[in-house]
């Protein structure tokens, strides 16, 4: 079975965004917004050349193949988060006891769920906004992973336990997500 002598992914950079790489640190700048990563894995080099931000790897195992693909789609993700952002929209949903859901500090605080005594709370990472206008919640920031983890976070501290999830189906619950409608 032949094998490829060479996996090559180059990567646009649009002309707002600036991109530095400097050994396996990746950086990528857009005004006042930036994003740094630590890419490394065995194999696998990223370089600039030509305005283009280059993953390769030479005679590349299987997971080095698949390692060049999941760098290039890190690196995309965060040109598209300094230059646009991510945004995650949350709904509220609730049949006899309204919760109440307020964002203090790093964490999102959930009153009054299923009539509970004692709110739960859900942490929202580092660099991520969260806004509560009535039954939406808005998750936005510049690193999608931290976003995700947050929206995640908020829906998974209204996970009904020991109840019947057919009937009460009170909670906070992802709807559209990086554009994606759910």
């Amino acid at each position: 079975m032949p094998v490829a002598a060479l996996i090559r992914e180059e990567i646009e950079i649009p002309g707002n965004v600036s991109v530095e790489v400097n050994g396996s640190e990746v950086v990528v700048k857009s005004g006042a917004k930036v994003l740094k990563r630590e890419l490394a894995f065995p194999g696998i080099e990223i370089k600039m050349e030509n305005e283009k931000v280059v993953v390769e790897s030479t005679f590349p195992k299987k997971n080095q193949t698949a390692m060049v693909g999941t760098y290039r789609s890190h690196i995309q993700n965060m040109i598209k988060g300094v230059s646009e952002g991510f945004e995650y929209k949350l709904v509220i949903r609730y049949a006899h006891f309204p919760m109440k859901v307020t964002f203090k500090g790093n964490t999102v605080i959930i009153d009054n769920f299923l009539g509970e005594k004692y709110p739960r709370t859900a942490k929202v990472m580092e660099g991520v906004t969260v806004k509560v206008n009535g039954e939406e919640v808005i998750v936005s920031g510049t690193n999608k992973e931290f976003v995700g983890q947050t929206a995640a976070n908020i829906e998974q501290a209204t996970k009904v336990k020991g109840r019947d999830t057919r009937i009460f189906q009170d909670g906070i619950y992802i709807v559209e997500k990086a554009g994606k409608v759910l």
